[in-house]
């Protein structure tokens, strides 16, 4: 199952997704926001990523404008490794390097043909369980 959030500057966005992930057949919760009306990214960034880290989620999926004020959000909760991604390389790289459990958007940065096609791979990719990527993912959860 995967949370999805956004904030006003990735509802459109947020919106594209979530008629895909349904398409795909996969389920996923909305943790908001449900409209374009301003509102504080670092909420949503932190019930995803709190979901996510607590274990009621295996992925997550953020949009704000630019991607990078919910992903510093997220970040801020022990366990989490979000990834701005915004190109199918670094969304492949970051699952099999890094073992990334939230992909981070900008709604105002990528467009929507270009970010299914980033959802899917970071959907996709499974983590490489590699011995040099499980010992610096842990170095990264020691600090």
């Amino acid at each position: 199952m995967i949370a999805i959030g956004s904030d006003h500057g990735g509802y459109r966005l947020k919106e594209e997704i979530k008629a895909h992930l349904t398409k795909r057949g996969l389920e996923f919760e909305d943790f908001g926001c449900f409209s374009e009306e301003s509102c504080d990214y670092p909420e949503i960034g932190h019930a995803v990523a709190h979901a996510i880290a607590d274990g009621k989620f295996e992925r997550g999926i953020l949009i704000c404008g630019t991607g990078i004020g919910i992903s510093i959000s997220a970040n801020k909760v022990p366990g989490i490794r979000a990834a701005l991604c915004t190109d199918c390389f670094t969304a492949e790289a970051t699952r099999l390097h890094n073992d990334a459990n939230i992909l981070a958007l900008g709604g105002r940065v990528v467009g929507g043909g270009l970010a299914l096609k980033i959802v899917d791979t970071f959907l996709d990719t499974p983590f490489s369980n590699e011995e040099r990527h499980i010992r610096r993912i842990g170095k990264i959860e020691d600090v």
